[in-house]
Formats: C-alpha cells, sequence, structure tokens
C-alpha cells in the first residue's frame, strides 16, 4: 500500500473515530438520577389526574410505586395552559417538588386556541417551575386531528418540541399520541384506560431513564 493510501485510511478512521466518540457522548445520560423519596410534581389535566381509569391507576400513581419518587398529583380535569398558569407558583410552594412533569395542552387544542397561544403559556409554567429551583420536563401532547385519530395515527404538535429546545428542558415526546392512537389503549377519545395508562408510565419511566433522571431497574 502506497503512503498516500496509508495517509487517507489512516484520515477515515480518525473520521469514523471521531463520529464513534461522539455519538458514545451524546448517548450519556444529560442528568443525574433522581433518588428514591424525591418530591415530584405531577402537574396536568384529566390525563395527569387519571380520568377513564380507577383510582391508584393514574399515571403518577404508578410512576411512584415504579421510582420510588413521593409523586404529588396535580392533574385538574378540564384545566388548560392558559389556567394552569394560574396555579403552578402555588402549587410549587405548596410541595416544593425537585422535578416537575408537566402534561398541559390538550384542553387549549379542544377549544381551538391558537397553538402558538399554548406555547407561550406553556413558556410560562416551565419558568416559573425553573424560578422555583425545580427541574421541568414537558410531555408532549397530540395535537388535534380527527383523521390522525381516525387512521390511529395521532402525532404530537410541534410546540413541545420547539419549547423543550428554546428553554433547554426534557421533552417526553411520542409516548402520549401512540397511546391516543391505539382504540385498545384508551377509555374514550382523549383519555387512557387502566391499560393506556400503564403504557403510558412505561413510555414516561423509559423516557426518564434515557434523560438520566430515573435509575434504570
Amino acid at each position: 500500500m502506497s503512503a498516500h493510501s496509508l495517509k487517507l485510511l489512516r484520515q477515515v478512521w480518525l473520521v469514523l473515530g471521531t463520529a464513534l466518540l461522539l455519538a458514545a457522548c451524546s448517548e450519556q445520560p444529560a442528568y443525574d438520577a433522581l433518588p428514591r423519596g424525591t418530591t415530584v410534581l405531577a402537574f396536568g389535566d384529566s390525563v395527569t389526574y387519571g380520568t377513564g381509569a380507577r383510582q391508584g391507576e393514574d399515571y403518577p400513581s404508578l410512576l411512584a410505586h415504579l421510582s420510588g419518587w413521593e409523586i404529588v398529583n396535580a392533574g385538574i380535569p378540564g384545566d388548560t395552559a392558559q389556567e394552569a398558569k394560574q396555579r403552578i407558583e402555588q402549587a410549587l410552594q405548596e410541595t416544593l417538588p425537585t422535578l416537575v412533569i408537566i402534561e398541559l395542552g390538550g384542553n387549549d387544542f379542544l377549544r381551538r386556541r391558537s397553538e402558538g397561544e399554548v406555547k407561550e403559556d406553556l413558556r410560562e409554567i416551565v419558568r416559573a417551575v425553573k424560578t422555583a429551583g425545580a427541574q421541568p420536563v414537558l410531555v408532549a401532547v397530540p395535537r388535534v386531528s380527527l383523521l390522525g385519530a381516525a387512521a390511529g395515527a395521532l402525532s404530537d404538535s410541534a410546540i413541545y418540541r420547539e419549547l423543550a429546545e428554546e428553554e433547554q428542558v426534557p421533552l417526553i415526546e411520542k409516548v402520549f399520541s401512540k397511546v391516543l392512537s391505539d382504540d385498545a389503549l384508551r377509555a374514550d377519545r382523549v383519555h387512557p384506560n387502566a391499560e393506556g395508562y400503564r403504557v403510558l408510565t412505561e413510555g414516561f419511566a423509559q423516557a426518564l431513564a434515557e434523560i438520566g433522571l430515573l435509575a434504570r431497574p
């Protein structure tokens, strides 16, 4: 092999090695795992509350059992991001959480509020959580789509990915949309059933583990 060929080969291996190193680094968790007993605030609407299933089958209860965290369920049926931003500070003061899981926007979409307005309401909630010294995590909510619902192919509203990137906060995406796209996992068109909440919880737990906030079993 000529000297020129050896030089090209070394360059190729250098590029590949750098790419593999960067890929390995990108797979490292961005956060430290929260220990058992950590106070977590589940802040949201009827899906956080657990509408569509029996008491104890809601995702905060299931995630608390799985993680060992002390999760306060602050889900209010019918709540909107617009209304919830008025109660976030009180909820933070009452619970003093380390982590806040924010699941809101679905009712805003059903009321045909613009996605831009919903995004800014969510931003206020995220910033209130940050100001309180807690870590916010956003849950992406499906956009309203009759065709998507009929075809079993709902997708997240783009505002959640945009907001997560702009505010530099973790995002749990595609989990909620996946559950509501499956008739077998729904109590009605906007709420999971008991099995749906189980699948939702597993998806949340997997995402939180990948972020690094939840210790892998």
